[in-house]
């Protein structure tokens, strides 16, 4: 059993996520993207993340692959490891949040409490919940990699939508109907929404 570290503080910087905000003429926030697999989260997360870029935002996309080849590359897809994978996906988002950067998360993240959790590291407005609504069979359609057919045949296990359940928010800050409009539509969609909170100044959007 692995011994917890003890007699550990926090270290504030000296340099606050508030300074970072006023040079860069933007607020952080955590965008985190859900949805099932093939709902278009990566894709929206991407393109949002592009144009954000575009206007001179600090940003970063945490994809749910990516991060599984590294930072948790040692998790499965079990209930119990997708839990961890979100635990540390939220305490990651946190970390880019203080750095004065909007993080885009682009992850499936099934379970409604690990959601939750996520949101409750950090202060209220700063975790925006953005459900990427597709249909299954939608999902199913624009899967290149075939996973839902070997998920349908039991060749994988615990997947989302199949054999494992998917927990839609049931309050996102925002939900975007991936699986029926065009993707120039969500972008915009979602800037509004920033410009609307004050993450994207009113002069860029």
């Amino acid at each position: 059993m692995t011994t917890k570290a003890t007699n550990i503080v926090w270290h504030h910087s000296t340099v606050t996520r508030q300074a970072r905000a006023h040079q860069r003429g933007h607020r952080s926030a955590i965008l985190w993207f859900t949805g099932l697999s093939g709902a278009g989260k990566s894709t929206l997360a991407n393109a949002v993340n592009s144009a954000l870029f575009e206007q001179g935002l600090a940003c970063y996309v945490l994809d749910g692959d990516n991060v599984r080849h590294g930072l948790c590359k040692d998790l499965g897809f079990s209930d119990a490891d997708r839990e961890e994978n979100i635990r540390r996906i939220g305490e990651v988002a946190k970390l880019f949040l203080d750095a004065g950067v909007v993080v885009l998360t682009a992850f499936v993240s099934p379970f409604r409490a690990d959601r939750d959790r996520a949101r409750a590291l950090v202060e209220p407005g700063d975790f925006i919940e953005i459900h990427c609504a597709a249909d299954l069979d939608v999902c199913e359609q624009r899967d290149t990699k075939g996973l839902y057919a070997k998920a349908r045949a039991g060749e994988i296990k615990d997947f989302t939508g199949i054999s494992s359940p998917y927990e839609a928010p049931e309050l996102p800050e925002l939900r975007i109907e991936t699986g029926r409009q065009s993707l120039d539509d969500c972008v915009a969609q979602v800037l509004s929404y920033l410009e609307a909170q004050g993450v994207v100044p009113a002069s860029e959007a």
